[in-house]
């Protein structure tokens, strides 16, 4: 009986230390456009759910709002920007065995697009490829498609990028089906 409550209470002990100690390992965001849609995720380590996030100072881009997801343990902001400005601000994450985690981001919500990525892929050498459909990635993980209907080409140019920021680019076939293919091997984009 005394071994069976000894392990219990170092189960307990163990699981309090985890759930206090969280940390917001995301150290930066991508740039926006006004009246392009924008879409980040700041992702945390660590801790329990439910977290409760925050903005304890400054205040995200007109346009941007924030939902929080338990699993993983992250921030989304969606949106379409409506103000060309740099904006400042200090997200929190508070895990629920009470561990903190802040940190400060910067984005800047330009005008227009001042440039271009123009990417181009192999064919598919299916036979009954209908087009293809374009995957674009802040940070290689969360994905958001960005052509309107599929491309007909394998030739695609993005004019919705901001200024200081990276993209990862994937592409997919469709078939006459609407069967998508799994997504190529991300490209990275550096745009300066």
């Amino acid at each position: 009986m005394k071994s069976f409550s000894f392990s219990l209470l170092l189960l307990i002990v163990g699981s309090s230390y985890l759930q206090a100690n969280i940390s917001i390992n995301t150290t930066t965001l991508p740039n926006g456009t006004v009246n392009s849609p924008y879409s980040a995720t700041i992702a945390a380590i660590g801790g329990c759910s439910p977290a409760t996030w925050a903005i304890t100072s400054g205040t995200l881009p007109a346009g941007i709002t924030m939902a929080a997801t338990n699993k993983p343990i992250s921030l989304s902001l969606k949106g379409t920007p409506t103000k060309a400005v740099s904006y400042s601000f200090t997200v929190k994450v508070t895990g629920c065995g009470g561990g903190v985690s802040t940190h400060s981001y910067t984005v800047t919500i330009q005008a227009g697009p001042n440039h271009v990525v123009n990417l181009n892929w192999q064919a598919s050498k299916s036979d009954n490829i209908a087009g293809y459909n374009i995957y674009r990635s802040p940070d290689g993980s969360t994905w958001r498609k960005v052509n309107v209907s599929l491309i007909a080409s394998t030739i695609y140019s993005d004019s919705t990028v901001s200024n200081s920021s990276t993209y990862y680019y994937a592409a997919t076939a469709v078939d006459i089906n609407a069967k998508e293919s799994n997504k190529t091997s991300p490209v990275q984009a550096t745009i300066p």
